[in-house]
């Protein structure tokens, strides 16, 4: 996994200003979908995403098409995170939409 190794290939960004230290949250900005041919990775398709160093977890938040919807629900992500404590498990089904 490229947080692992520390590489940084561009294809995601962290998101600042959540006010929320563990886990990171990030979204990914280049990602190629074979359903929209011509458009490589550029596909207009966000992918957010928890990532816990600690336990090295992904979990998966969002996924929408740019075109719909410009930013990330921040709302949501404070909703699910801002409570929570370092290293505390939750499962996904618990989010309400």
């Amino acid at each position: 996994m490229f947080h692992e190794q520390g590489i940084d290939a561009g294809a995601m960004e962290q998101i600042s200003g959540l006010g929320i230290e563990e886990p990171k949250i990030y979204k990914v900005v280049k990602f190629a979908c074979r359903s929209l041919p011509g458009k490589g990775n550029r596909s207009g398709i966000r992918i957010i995403y928890a990532f816990c160093e600690r336990g090295c977890s992904v979990e998966y938040i969002e996924i929408y098409y740019k075109g719909d919807k410009e930013n990330e629900d921040r709302g949501r992500i404070r909703k699910y995170y801002g409570t929570r404590k370092v290293g505390e498990e939750k499962e996904m089904y618990e989010i309400e939409s």
